[in-house]
């Protein structure tokens, strides 16, 4: 008996259960074409195997070991084909796709069969018990002979006019004690491996517990609980309703009074062991099951939650909308999967053998290499940033805002004090006195100051010269991670050559600061000049000796006509010798009254005048030694005690340093040196702010991005260098022929779902391909014929139907 003959002599339902009986109905067209295009995918994904992350609608079977999940199975197929026994026999994976072929009423064939993903060539299988052999040695192959599990799937398609279009996936039940090679976290595994199918929300969930158990405690729906909490995606189903004990009914089961579900309960019977020993057929067992409801009047009302026929019709109407809801979404992460994997794909490039080919992957790589270098120095690049400067603007900031900046920041006259430069000015004059501000202690210490702009302008460069190299790391592109030896050597030769570009321009900021030193040019229109620094050095050292003016006590009058008589005659005598002493203090001697009194009688009648003291001072010393010598010891003496009054001078020391007071005079000039210097310091200043990025620029910058190319022209483009430097790695072919077997995959889910009809689709979004998919497909993406202003569309080729994008085609072209 047929799934179709038992429905039509099932009990009629309740006219609540006539609607949803419609609404399947109507359904089953829609069924029909969305559930084979989702096994179709289930296929095309499965040759990715676990690398595949688009999660497909199916719907899992889980429950615990003995539970009943592969009778309800076979039921749902009508036919047995799966593996029995006491102990867990599902040990694999099992997706189970049900695909309904016309009847031979229909001008179709009764046949069934059925097909594995794993064997060739499609080979189909006629005996069903041929299939459970062959489930039974694929299990055993990967997951051994001894009740070992494996995750990996076994996929099978069973043909048959008798079923509805379903996809299940058969999980193994849920084990308490490890038997046989089972490890001893046997229960945590195949929860974990439970959990992998469930928790997708792209996946429904048929729990199945056996009535003479406790529902609260059931694993299924415990399991079921963790990955649906909310229970939209859980349908439960009660299993072995004919062996409650007598006097009881599984209605409140079935009735949601106990554990509620949104979708709700399905109860069925199933075979017995004994049906099977005895090859009781499953129809048979539907037969069987027909009557036991109809026997049962707890289960008179029940008619649209009862049997296996019932199970089926919901879990192809639950399906065929849970598809239908997730088929926008589905198409979305399809499209934006194709598209990433093409360009990773595009990424890795093909490979080629010929010489003229390696050039020419060599010379475009070369080529784009220097374009982006360009680019991120002219700010033209296609990824710029918005959080950070890059590329050409921090070469700017370093000139500006770091060069220039500290450059204008530095006082010309923060190291040196007025002691020094009073010492140079003295030092300029050598044994006499300047009468006026000498030019050379202004040239001595200008030069100074601006031999220190010398290292920051090498360093501004070195600054440059690591944001090139920066920049040019920046313009590796990921077409040369399939080429580390091609990369190595590029980054060896810009290296090389940003370093042969910095060498001239450090040279030439050598020469500027050179140029500078060895010619002060004082008649720059903008140095201060020295009339005006004159007249500023006098109104700035007058206007800081006003404040420090206070009045003085009144002295004797006597005391002071001495004192002004004395400073008076000091006056006369500075301005008529210059300057005192060049301003170095020296200790003087000084005459005694009786030297005074003795000189003229030892001298005779020019001691007035001090000649004899000046002129003969070294005869008078040779006379008294001889003297001395001659006479006798008492005269001796006595000789000596009258030279005891001659004067001796102290040994200047080996240091000399200016004295630490200093007259108005050498403030003057102490300032004019300052306003010189300072004048003079700007100007150079600005020249250098000027001129050391010129040369960086012309030098290093620019430089390198006009001889880029060819240095990698003649450095690299050599043939006997093509196939060491185009040598990839043993990992980027991996991933070459990983991504080119996923971009197959999804090129083929994607025509796959564009076979859809119009009625499946939930969103039009009128045919715009706003992924930029189109571009990655062998399909075209426009015709001349069936044009609009927005986009462009093509009809659907080898499909009977109209597609969705063909009745976009005619709604835009014709203005509907």
């Amino acid at each position: 008996m047929s799934v179709e003959e038992v429905t039509a002599d099932t009990p009629q339902p309740p006219p609540s259960s006539t609607a949803a009986g419609t609404a399947s109905s109507n359904a089953a067209p829609l069924g029909s074409s969305v559930i084979p295009i989702v096994n179709k995918l289930q296929d095309i994904f499965a040759q990715l195997g676990s690398q595949s992350s688009i999660e497909l609608p199916q719907v899992a079977v889980v429950g615990s070991q003995s539970s009943g999940k592969s009778s309800v199975l076979e039921a749902l197929v009508g036919r047995d084909f799966l593996p029995r026994g006491n102990d867990i026999c599902t040990r694999r994976p099992l997706v189970l796709q049900l695909l309904q072929t016309k009847s031979k009423s229909n001008g179709g064939s009764d046949e069934e069969w059925g097909e594995f993903l794993h064997l060739p060539n499609n080979r189909r299988i006629y005996d069903f018990s041929e299939i459970r052999r062959e489930i039974e040695a694929e299990t055993n192959r990967l997951a051994g002979d001894n009740k070992g599990v494996s995750a990996k799937q076994i996929r099978l398609k069973i043909y048959s006019p008798n079923v509805l279009d379903i996809t299940l996936v058969d999980l193994p039940g849920i084990t308490k004690v490890p038997v046989g090679d089972q490890p001893t976290d046997i229960e945590a595994q195949i929860r974990t491996m439970i959990l992998s199918y469930i928790k997708q929300p792209s996946c429904l969930i048929l729990a199945v517990t056996p009535a003479n158990s406790d529902l609260a405690n059931s694993d299924a729906l415990q399991v079921a609980r963790a990955a649906d909490p909310d229970g939209h995606r859980t349908i439960g189903v009660i299993t072995k309703l004919d062996i409650m004990d007598k006097g009881t009914d599984a209605s409140n089961l079935l009735l949601g009074k106990i554990v509620p579900l949104r979708l709700g309960y399905v109860g069925v019977v199933n075979r017995c062991q004994e049906d099977i020993m005895l090859n009781r057929s499953v129809k048979e067992a539907l037969s069987a099951e027909e009557k036991f409801f109809r026997s049962r009047p707890a289960y008179h009302g029940l008619a649209d939650r009862l049997g296996i026929p019932q199970l089926a019709k919901k879990l192809n109407q639950i399906l065929v909308q849970h598809i239908k809801v997730l088929l926008p979404d589905l198409k979305s992460r399809i499209s934006n999967a194709l598209v990433a994997t093409a360009k990773e794909h595009q990424s890795y490039g093909e490979i080629t053998e010929s010489k003229g080919g390696q050039g020419a992957v060599l010379l475009n790589f070369l080529s784009k290499y220097c374009e982006a270098y360009s680019s991120l120095l002219e700010g033209k690049g296609e990824e710029m940033s918005t959080s950070e400067l890059s590329g050409g603007a921090r070469i700017h900031y370093i000139f500006q805002s770091i060069f220039v900046k500290s450059l204008e920041e530095v006082d010309p006259c923060e190291d040196l004090t007025d002691d020094d430069i009073r010492t140079a000015i003295q030092n300029a004059t050598g044994p006499r006195s300047a009468l006026f501000v000498p030019d050379v202690p202004f040239q001595v210490l200008v030069k100074r100051q601006i031999s220190r702009l010398l290292d920051p302008s090498l360093q501004c460069a070195r600054f440059i010269f690591d944001e090139l190299v920066k920049i040019s790391h920046k313009c590796m592109m990921n077409e040369l991670q399939r080429f580390p030896v091609l990369r190595k050597r590029m980054d060896e030769v810009i290296g090389d050559f940003l370093r042969d570009g910095l060498e001239p321009s450090e040279a030439m900021i050598g020469d500027i600061i050179d140029m500078e030193m060895d010619y002060i040019n004082t008649s720059h229109p903008n140095f201060i000049g020295g009339t005006k620094a004159v007249e500023e050095a006098m109104q700035h050292v007058k206007s800081s000796r006003i404040p420090h003016s206070v009045s003085r006590p009144k002295q004797d009058t006597a005391e002071l006509d001495r004192t002004s008589s004395s400073s008076a005659s000091q006056v006369k005598s500075r301005s008529f010798l210059g300057r005192q002493a060049n301003g170095i203090v020296a200790d003087q001697g000084v005459v005694s009254a009786d030297s005074e009194k003795a000189a003229p009688a030892a001298n005779g009648s020019d001691s007035r005048w001090g000649l004899p003291s000046i002129f003969r001072g070294s005869d008078s010393r040779a006379v008294t030694k001889e003297n001395f010598l001659n006479k006798p010891f008492s005269e001796a003496v006595e000789d000596m005690s009258q030279n005891l009054s001659m004067i001796y001078l102290k040994e200047p020391p080996t240091v000399l340093r200016p004295s630490e007071t200093h007259s108005e005079q050498q403030a003057v000039e102490i300032q004019i040196t300052k306003l010189l210097l300072k004048s003079y310091y700007d100007i150079v200043r600005k020249n250098i702010e000027d001129s050391v990025p010129k040369a960086i620029m012309h030098f290093l910058v620019n430089h390198t991005k006009r001889e880029l190319h060819n240095v990698f022209i003649r450095k690299l483009y050599r043939e006997n260098l093509f196939e060491e430097m185009l040598q990839e790695t043993d990992e980027i072919a991996v991933k070459r022929k990983r991504t080119q077997a996923t971009l197959h995959v999804l090129q083929q889910a994607y025509r796959t779902l564009d076979e859809l009809p119009l009625e499946a689709e939930s969103v039009h979004n009128h045919g715009t391909d706003t992924t930029g998919v189109s571009k990655y497909l062998d399909l075209p993406t426009s015709s001349s014929k069936y044009t609009t202003s927005s986009s462009s569309y093509t009809a659907s080729p080898g499909t009977g139907r109209r597609s969705r994008r063909a009745v976009d085609q005619h709604q835009n072209g014709y203005g509907f």
